[in-house]
């Protein structure tokens, strides 16, 4: 299992209905947190294999309102 990071930005203040679509993206997603600071939103995700992140973060990018996203994976 690898664990993931999405570092969201938003572009719109609608937080609930962002963090809504985001969460059900995949069932992978396993926190969508709001945070203060030069992102919106810290997003978790446990997959199976790093290759498995681009699919979620591309999906994370394309939901009407995110301005950018910043993925990392976990080394440990």
């Amino acid at each position: 299992m690898v664990t993931a990071y999405v570092m969201v930005k938003a572009a719109t203040g609608d937080v609930d209905r962002l963090k809504s679509a985001i969460r059900e993206i995949d069932d992978s997603v396993e926190s969508v947190s709001v945070v203060a600071g030069d992102v919106d939103y810290v997003v978790k995700a446990d997959v199976e294999d790093p290759s498995d992140m681009k699919a979620i973060a591309t999906s994370i990018h394309r939901v009407r309102g995110i301005e950018d996203t910043q993925t990392y994976i976990a080394m440990e």
